[in-house]
C-alpha cells in the first residue's frame, strides 16, 4: 500500500464499513488483492466463517453413515453426534450471512468511487460500463470466494476419506482434479480475449444510446449477441469435456467401491457420498478460473491500462 493508503481500522472510523472519502484517491491499482489488503481483517473473518462452516457440512455425510450403522444396531449416540454438529452448522451459516453482507456493501461503496476517481477523465459511457464491471470483483469476493473455499475443503476432505477406504478411490479423484486444470488451460486465453471484446463493446452502450440512431443502436446490441455467444459456445466445449471426465470417474467410483471387500452398507453410504461431492465440488474449479480470467481484464480495464485506453477511445471516436 501507498503511504496514501489508510490501513483498515481507519477506513472505517465513520461508521460500520462506511470508508472515508480521503481513502479513495490511494493511487494503488485496482484488484483483488488490493482489496483484500485494504480489508484484510475483515474479509479474512468472513473466510474464517465459511471455513468453520465448510468443516461442520463435510462432517454430515460421514456421521450419517455411523449413524446408520449405528441404529441398524440399535444405537443413538451417533445419531445426537449428527444433530449437535447439524445446530452448530445452523448458527455459524446464520451469523456468517449477518455478516457478510455489511462487509461487502462497504468494500463495494470503497470500490465504485475508487473506480470514478480513476477513470473520471473517460466519457460517461465507458465510465458507466467500467463501475458496473467492478462490482464483479465484490460478487466473486462475496460469492464465489466462500464456493471456491466450500469446495476446496470438501475436495480434500473427499479425497482423504476416500483413501481411507481404499488409495485407489482417492487416487482417481486426484486424477480427476488435475485433468480439469489441464483442459482448462487450454480455453483460459480464447477467454480473455473474448472477455475483452465483450468489455470493449459494452463501453460504447451509453455513448450509442445518446446519438439515438436506430441501426447503431442495433448494431451494438447485435455485437453484444454476438461475443457473448462465442464465450457460451466455449463453455460449452469446455464443460462437455469436463462433465465426460466426471462421469468416467463415477463410474469408477461406483464400479470399485461397491466391490470392495467387507464393505458395510454404512460405507458403501459414505463412498457414494463423498464422490458425489467431490463431483459437486470440483466442478466449480473451472467457473472459478473462467471468472479469475474474465476479472483478470475486468482490472486491466478498470485500472486504465493504455492499451485499453487507446482501443476504447477508438471505438468512441468510430461512433
Amino acid at each position: 500500500m501507498t503511504d496514501d493508503t489508510k490501513p483498515d481500522e481507519d477506513i472505517h472510523k465513520s461508521g460500520w464499513m462506511i470508508p472515508t472519502p480521503e481513502n479513495y484517491f490511494d493511487k494503488e491499482e485496482i484488484g483483488l488483492s488490493h482489496l483484500f489488503m485494504n480489508f484484510k481483517s475483515r474479509m479474512s473473518l468472513t473466510w474464517i466463517l465459511v471455513l468453520a462452516e465448510t468443516i461442520l457440512l463435510a462432517l454430515i455425510p460421514l456421521l450419517i453413515g455411523f449413524v446408520i450403522d449405528d441404529l441398524l444396531s440399535d444405537g443413538l449416540s451417533q445419531l445426537l453426534n449428527l444433530v449437535l454438529v447439524m445446530m452448530a452448522l445452523l448458527f455459524v451459516a446464520v451469523v456468517r450471512r449477518i455478516y457478510d453482507t455489511r462487509t461487502y456493501s462497504g468494500i463495494g461503496v470503497y470500490l465504485q468511487a475508487r473506480v470514478e476517481n480513476r477513470n473520471k477523465e473517460l466519457s460517461i459511457s465507458a465510465l458507466n460500463a467500467r463501475l458496473g464491471m467492478s462490482k464483479e470483483l465484490v460478487e466473486f469476493l462475496e460469492q464465489q470466494v466462500p464456493m471456491v473455499l466450500t469446495s476446496f475443503v470438501q475436495v480434500i476432505a473427499a479425497i482423504i476419506i476416500l483413501a481411507a477406504f481404499h488409495i485407489y478411490l482417492s487416487i482417481a479423484a486426484l486424477l480427476c482434479t488435475l485433468s480439469m486444470i489441464a483442459v482448462y488451460a487450454t480455453v483460459h486465453s480464447r477467454f480473455f480475449r473474448l472477455n475483452g471484446h465483450l468489455n470493449e463493446q459494452t463501453e460504447l452502450q451509453v455513448g450509442t444510446l445518446e446519438i439515438g440512431k436506430p441501426s447503431e443502436i442495433m448494431n451494438h446490441f447485435l455485437r453484444l449477441r454476438n461475443w457473448e455467444i462465442k464465450i457460451s459456445d466455449t463453455e460449452a466445449v469446455l464443460y462437455g469435456i469436463i462433465f465426460a471426465q466426471i462421469i468416467a470417474f463415477l463410474s469408477f467410483i461406483l464400479w470399485f467401491g461397491t466391490a470392495l471387500p467387507d464393505a458395510s452398507t454404512g460405507s458403501i453410504f459414505s463412498i457414494v457420498n463423498y464422490s458425489w461431492t467431490y463431483v459437486e465440488s470440483s466442478a466449480v474449479l473451472p467457473l472459478t478460473l473462467q471468472s479469475l480470467t474474465r476479472l483478470r481484464e475486468i482490472t486491466n480495464r478498470i485500472n486504465d491500462c493504455p492499451i485499453v485506453r487507446e482501443k476504447t477511445r477508438a471505438r468512441e471516436e468510430e461512433l
